[in-house]
């Protein structure tokens, strides 16, 4: 691969919501730990507009954003389904596009746990 080449990134960022910010600390560092994500941020509170058996909900929630790789997301998700209180957890994978050479491999090492 020449220097005009990018890298074609095997990493994700995986998004995840709770209703609080000690859940979402709890969630962020259980997946760091078990190194199924290479590290996780959480967004200040954002307001959720959602249907929800029926009835439009309004919710104060976090957001944890996961960065991991393809291969450890099956577990990643299983994760977040167990540790998860909501009954339906939103669970987003968005494939990298590109990104830094240096930090995807990062997110690989960190996850494969060499």
């Amino acid at each position: 691969m020449d220097a005009h080449s990018p890298a074609v990134p095997h990493a994700l960022t995986v998004l995840t919501t709770t209703d609080t910010a000690a859940k979402a600390e709890a969630l962020a560092r259980g997946a760091v730990e078990a190194r199924l994500a290479a590290c996780a941020q959480i967004s200040a509170p954002v307001t959720s507009v959602y249907r929800w058996r029926n009835a439009v909900e309004t919710a104060q929630e976090w957001q944890i954003v996961f960065k991991t790789g393809q291969r450890r997301y099956p577990e990643l998700e299983a994760y977040l389904l167990a540790a998860h209180d909501y009954e339906t957890p939103e669970i987003i994978a968005t494939p990298l596009v590109l990104g830094s050479a240096a930090y995807l491999e990062w997110i690989e090492a960190e996850t494969s746990g060499r």
